[in-house]
Order: C-alpha cells, then sequence, then structure tokens
C-alpha cells in the first residue's frame, strides 16, 4: 500500500525495553550538558530503557564526542547512540568550526557503523537559547535513540 509504514507502529518503536543504549557526554557549558543527560536518561527509563543498559561517558567537548561514539559503535553491543553537547557562539569564528565539525562526525560515525545516532548537541546564539533547549532536546534525543533503533531492527 503506497505510503503505508513498514516498520512499527510509532508508538511499538518507542520501547525502550530490551535495546542498550551509550551516552556521550560533553562536559564543556556542563550545566546544560548535565540538564541534557539528566533528561535524556529520565526519559530512557520512562521508555522502559533498563537503567544497567545505559552506559555514559563524558568526554571534554563537542569535537571529542565523536570519538567516543565510534569507540561504542566499534563495541557492537549497542542498539542506539546518543550525542550531547552545548556549543554557544562566541565571538570568533571557532563556533561554527565545532559546530560543523562535531555535527559532521556524529554523521559519519552513525553512517560508517549503520547505528542510530540521536544528535543532542546544542548549538545556540547564547546561554539563554541553551538553557530554554536543554531539557526538551534531552529527551528527544532519548526518543530519536528508542524509536531508530527499533525501526532500523524491523527494516
Amino acid at each position: 500500500m503506497f505510503g503505508a509504514d513498514k516498520g512499527t507502529a510509532a508508538s511499538d518503536r518507542l520501547n525502550g525495553k530490551k535495546l542498550n543504549i551509550g551516552i556521550v557526554q560533553a562536559r564543556f557549558n556542563a550545566d546544560i550538558t548535565n540538564a541534557l543527560a539528566h533528561a535524556c536518561k529520565t526519559e530512557l527509563l520512562a521508555l522502559g530503557v533498563s537503567e544497567k543498559d545505559i552506559d555514559h561517558v563524558t568526554v571534554p567537548g563537542a569535537l571529542e564526542v565523536p570519538v567516543a561514539l565510534q569507540a561504542m559503535a566499534e563495541k557492537g553491543t549497542y542498539d542506539a547512540l546518543i550525542a550531547l553537547g552545548c556549543i554557544i557562539r562566541g565571538e570568533t569564528y571557532h563556533f561554527e568550526l565545532v559546530a560543523n565539525e562535531s555535527g559532521s562526525a556524529v554523521t559519519r560515525v552513525s553512517l560508517d557503523y549503520q547505528i542510530p545516532v540521536a544528535n543532542a548537541i546544542l548549538t545556540t546564539e547564547n546561554l539563554e537559547q541553551a538553557v530554554a533547549r536543554q531539557t526538551d532536546k534531552g529527551r528527544d534525543a532519548a526518543q530519536v535513540a528508542v524509536e531508530m533503533a527499533n525501526l532500523l531492527e524491523s527494516i
């Protein structure tokens, strides 16, 4: 049937039971990334992911997130990965470099290893925008990881 969803129903895709999830959190802008991680982990638990099936590591900043994601992907034990970080625009070009390079590398890990990677590395103009997004984006990342893990399993 044209337009039919060949995977499981959307609600079934948000069932995190039996999933093993890896989280990589940048410590730079720690107040924001800690809030992202808290919201993310709380949502993973609400979706049925067991606490023992959530591995959470931290790295210095957004540029280090992809290499940790890659190491986790190489283990082959995760159903999905989550990238958490916060890049706030400053007065130099460094913001664009970090935002573009980290985003590209996160996507490359996902494609190279055929594993869903929910990218919740915030890129904002200022601290207020980051604070406004920290909870919703952490929760969104958990939902994306669970849904995509289940979708890929069904394809």
